[in-house]
């Protein structure tokens, strides 16, 4: 028998506490509340003791690009996308041929495609161009059309199963341990760790985060090289002048 996770007891128990929290406001039919109170009030949520959050190395994600082609060409792009930009997948999947604008070299975000609602354009690498640019001229489209069509029917996304299936299949070919929650979103993990040196609120908004607290919490990983960088810059503080 497999092990319940905390968060799907957590989820279990948000449930039945707002049925209990339903139960003490509703009426009994004789001038009473179905419940007196809610005996789970101020009983904490379970917490994962070790929340695995691993991030894809710069090695292999290069080996996963090397041999996308040969999965499918959507797959290669949506890699690239996907760690240029360091959105989720969900939105990287979503995105619309009228939401990329070539000349102004951006990429729209649509509020309706993302998990938290947060709408906003952020600016295109040169890599991510160029990988824009290439399917454009394999296979040209505009307006409305997906970036990401199924392989099936083009009126539609592909699909997130599509999605697994591609990247399990990428590991396979890449030789790519596989590895508890490496998956699409250790991309995101891992486009957070290389911008550290970024200001937090440009970073947010690159990559599509509405807290700070949730890149530090999450996605930023310590790094020795950064650590060592950081210590040979440290310049000594000196007293101020008097004025």
């Amino acid at each position: 028998m497999r092990p319940v996770r905390a968060r799907v007891v957590t989820q279990n128990l948000k449930t039945l506490r707002a049925i209990l929290n339903w139960a003490t406001m509703a009426g009994d039919g004789r001038g009473g509340y179905l419940l007196e109170r809610d005996p789970l009030k101020g009983l904490p949520f379970p917490k994962e003791m070790s929340t695995q959050r691993p991030i894809l190395t710069d090695r292999q994600y290069r080996s996963m690009l090397k041999v996308s082609r040969q999965i499918s060409p959507l797959f290669e792009l949506a890699l690239e996308l996907t760690h240029e930009t360091g959105h989720r997948i969900g939105s990287v999947q979503l995105l619309r041929w009228s939401d990329i604008d070539l000349d102004k070299q951006t990429a729209c975000w649509r509020g309706e495609n993302d998990k938290i609602g947060f709408e906003h354009v952020t600016p295109l690498t040169a890599k991510a161009l160029k990988a824009l640019k290439r399917v454009w001229k394999e296979r040209p489209m505009i307006g409305e059309a997906w970036l990401l069509p199924a392989p099936r029917d083009a009126s539609q996304p592909v699909s997130r199963h599509l999605m697994r299936d591609w990247w399990q299949r990428g590991e396979a070919l890449a030789k790519v341990p596989r590895t508890p929650g490496l998956g699409w979103h250790s991309l995101r993990r891992q486009f957070a760790t290389e911008m550290k040196e970024t200001p937090l609120k440009d970073l947010c908004y690159l990559g599509g985060w509405k807290e700070p607290q949730t890149i530090l919490k999450c996605y930023q990983r310590p790094d020795e090289a950064t650590m060592r960088e950081s210590l040979a810059q440290r310049r000594p503080l000196k007293e101020a002048s008097a004025g």
